[in-house]
């Protein structure tokens, strides 16, 4: 039965997880558009993709036994976190293309010497520390990212840049994989994701605070499209930036 309820967890887990990867998508197909990374950062999608990378690793049979969800979810993470990526380069300018390669070759790095210190250097209950800490360190770093968006809303009282389902995706993933990492007893899943949980609930407890705050939603366009509530000009530009590190949340 306890095995059951694992699994159970563990495919919710995967379910929750896949919708906040798919959630860029509108600022891809805006940058698309328009052939311009605009204002946007390209730095919490490299950031993501290693701790897809390292996630995945951490999952596999002779790393992590019984996480093999984690290492289908985050491999699938990998791969549309490295569309991201692709498509941000196509389109940035030549300065932040160059500083986006330069933290990409850094992810890679990093990933690499994790994959190469854990193959030959490492083995058992070693490997599995050293994998799980480096997953756990930056799971952590992804699932902070929203601090910058609650320390707006607080400050502007108002909720108009903290979408509920995005907010609420965060929690419910969360909470699938520290459950997950509690049935599975396996702190390097459950103490990032119980981080998660608790950032996912503040947010929900957030948006019931000001949700009658959303701000005036204005027309970016002159074909009368709406641009997801934001502000024209440089404001909307920082605070979509913003976003973006927000939907990057992750497993």
């Amino acid at each position: 039965m306890a095995n059951t309820v694992h699994f159970v967890f563990g495919i919710f887990g995967n379910a929750t997880a896949l919708f906040l990867f798919l959630a860029p998508i509108i600022t891809f197909k805006r940058i698309i558009s328009k052939r311009s990374t605009e204002q946007f950062s390209g730095i919490p999608y490299v950031m993501t993709l290693l701790n897809c990378l390292l996630s995945a690793w951490y999952g596999l049979p002779f790393v992590s036994p019984n996480n093999l969800l984690v290492s289908t979810i985050n491999g699938t993470g990998a791969v549309i976190e490295s569309i991201y990526v692709v498509i941000f380069l196509v389109f940035a300018p030549k300065k932040e293309k160059g500083k986006i390669l330069g933290i990409l070759t850094f992810v890679l790095s990093v990933f690499a010497t994790v994959v190469f210190i854990s193959i030959f250097a490492l083995h058992d209950k070693s490997r599995k520390l050293f994998c799980g800490l480096a997953a756990t360190i930056f799971s952590i770093i992804m699932y902070g990212s929203p601090l910058s968006i609650m320390r707006l809303v607080i400050k502007t009282k108002s909720v108009e840049f903290m979408p509920f389902f995005l907010s609420l995706f965060v929690f419910l993933c969360g909470t699938s994989w520290f459950v997950f990492g509690l049935l599975g007893k396996d702190p390097f899943i459950a103490i990032p994701n119980g981080f998660g949980c608790g950032l996912g609930a503040v947010q929900l407890i957030l948006y019931a605070i000001y949700r009658n705050n959303k701000g005036e939603q204005k027309k970016a366009t002159t074909d009368g499209s709406m641009e997801m509530g934001l502000s024209n000009g440089k404001n909307q530009k920082e605070e979509l930036s913003k976003m973006d590190q927000h939907q990057n949340s992750n497993v």
